[in-house]
């Protein structure tokens, strides 16, 4: 076959985006789709953040696995939280800002949270799975259009709520798929998409998860996400349970860290380019 049919064969594939929110019992089938898990207060910006350090990053779903996991490494960051606490044994919360300040990077970090952890380990079950947050969603909607025909950008739930900050997020990876020629699969898709078009970076301040960090003392992390829009120029990639940088991701910020990589090339951000911008 050549490449003029080939070709013609390409243009003729539909292209279709989605958007969900997870929950524990998803009755989408996630088979033919490239994934997105998206929860911005505060798993994902905290994976994507550790991981542009030159941090290797294990999300995991449960305090177990995260313990069980724990034992393969001689030197670990246990970090997360379930419930809005810190478990037993763990060193530090699901935070941006921590991940951005810290400076042991050689320490792999296994990271559980309540609903953003889960979220990632059921998507990459089924196939290509992405973390999208406001730090790279605009070089990851580059990433998705080359290299997806099916997309389902899935926000996290928690308490029952697929809360605003996450909607935005989602809904602005979709819109710029549509803008790459991407078809909205469903209505709810279009509706958040309008809903959230144009938003301003503090629309979603309303959402209980910001009540939250207010109310427990956590501003910092709070601020970190208002101050860290379109940032970073990589897709974050699951790859056999560990977050990577997509081989794909070129740009000339990103350094090479050879002793990071895993079964696939893995490039990072300079530490200084973060640590400059708290």
């Amino acid at each position: 076959m050549g490449k003029k049919e080939n070709d013609l064969i390409s243009d003729r594939t539909e292209r279709t985006v989605a958007i969900d929110g997870f929950l524990e019992k998803c009755d989408r089938p996630l088979e033919g789709y490239a994934t997105v898990a998206v929860d911005v207060i505060r798993a994902s910006t905290t994976a994507v953040t550790a991981v542009a350090t030159g941090r290797r990053c294990f999300p995991v779903p449960t305090v177990e696995a995260a313990t069980l996991m724990a034992s393969e490494f001689e030197s670990v960051l246990l970090a997360g939280e379930v419930g809005g606490n810190l478990p037993f044994g763990f060193e530090v919360t699901n935070s941006p800002y921590e991940m951005a300040i810290r400076t042991d990077i050689d320490r792999p970090m296994i990271l559980v949270s309540s609903s953003g952890t889960r979220l990632m380990a059921r998507l990459e079950a089924n196939g290509p799975a992405y973390v999208g947050c406001f730090r790279n969603y605009n070089y990851l909607i580059q990433h998705l259009a080359k290299k997806h025909n099916k997309v389902l950008v899935v926000g996290a739930v928690t308490r029952g709520e697929f809360r605003e900050e996450d909607q935005m997020c989602c809904a602005w990876i979709a819109e710029g798929l549509i803008a790459a020629g991407f078809r909205s699969e469903d209505d709810e898709t279009s509706r958040i998409v309008e809903r959230w078009s144009g938003a301003p970076h503090d629309a979603f301040l309303g959402s209980a998860s910001v009540k939250y960090l207010r109310s427990t003392g956590q501003e910092r992390d709070l601020d970190f996400v208002l101050s860290h829009f379109d940032d970073l120029h990589a897709a974050f990639e699951l790859h056999r349970g560990e977050l990577v940088i997509a081989p794909a991701s070129h740009l000339d910020n990103l350094s090479m860290h050879p002793r990071y990589a895993r079964n696939v090339l893995v490039r990072t951000i300079p530490r200084h380019r973060l640590e400059d911008r708290p």
